[in-house]
């Protein structure tokens, strides 16, 4: 802990106000076609590259396997191509907290069935490994199993510090497309003022937390609402001073060497920190989507 605490002063002396954005679901949260995974990939790609942004998708498997071994393989090489990077997302996207270690060990293994390949073509491995619904493990047993298995293979956690609850915004969203309403704008401005407010609270509560700026981990989906408006998203983190960074850059800081506890939910990182650390913060405080958005299009 001293040494860590040493590692948090230095750190502290360099402070840079820096994030590294991550897309789950590829190729594609919600209910999509194939034709249209394959355009949500590309919108974000497309805005990733003009913004100079470096970001990691992770890929579920069997989704990928859905749209056809062709397309899932230009979806993935058009990442990797535009020198972004792949992580695992497991193969059927299973909740940590419901299975047995060797159920877990065999989703990540799985998992890997063809990014792995498209990596070994180039030279690279697998090197992050983002849980599904964010849940490390429930209890310590299950955490530090899963943690030791990962490890061996080679894989990094991989971490998020800000959440836009953008799964409940995404839901209305294409259930205003679907019904054709002009309810779908509306969506998207709710959605990036959420965004920007999401953005300065979690800002805020890794500085009380950590006692400094600490680079951010972005937690997105691949959906038809990111894909409309990242250029948006992107512009607001510039508009505040944000650098672009890699998740390799981000999770160098010595923040996040800092060991987290086991947890049924998925908290942000933010959260976990002040439950290692012992700090008090008013999750309270955290603004939810409004019940507008929660309610819309649900049955």
């Amino acid at each position: 802990m001293i040494l860590l605490a040493l590692l948090l002063a230095a750190a502290a002396s360099a402070q840079t106000r820096e994030v590294a954005l991550t897309f789950d679901d590829l190729p594609s949260a919600g209910d999509v076609t194939p034709a249209e995974a394959e355009a949500i990939n590309r919108a974000i790609v497309a805005e990733l590259g003009k913004h100079r942004a470096p970001a990691v998708g992770f890929v579920n498997e069997k989704a990928g396997e859905r749209i056809g071994t062709a397309r899932w393989e230009r979806i993935l090489n058009g990442w990797l191509d535009a020198g972004l990077e792949l992580g695992n997302h497991t193969f059927a996207h299973l909740d940590l907290n419901d299975l047995r270690p060797e159920e877990f060990e065999r989703q990540v293994i799985l998992g890997e069935a063809v990014f792995a390949r498209l990596l070994a073509k180039r030279g690279a491995k697998p090197r992050y490994l983002r849980f599904p619904f964010n849940h490390i493990g429930g209890t310590e047993d299950s955490r530090k199993a899963a943690a030791t298995f990962l490890a061996s293979r080679g894989y990094e956690i991989a971490a998020c510090t800000i959440d836009t609850s953008d799964y409940e915004f995404s839901r209305a969203y294409d259930a205003a497309l679907a019904a054709k309403d002009a309810a779908a704008a509306r969506i998207e401005r709710e959605y990036l003022d959420y965004t920007a407010v999401q953005i300065a609270y979690y800002d805020k509560l890794n500085a009380q937390v950590l006692g400094r700026t600490a680079p951010h981990v972005m937690l997105l989906h691949a959906n038809r609402l990111n894909a409309a408006v990242l250029a948006r998203i992107l512009e607001i983190f510039e508009a505040r001073a944000f650098r672009f960074v890699a998740l390799e850059k981000a999770q160098a800081d010595p923040a996040y060497a800092i060991e987290v506890a086991a947890n049924k939910f998925g908290p942000m990182w933010g959260y976990r920190w002040a439950r290692t650390m012992r700090v008090k913060v008013n999750g309270a405080a955290e603004m939810e989507p409004s019940e507008w958005i929660r309610r819309y299009g649900r049955k």
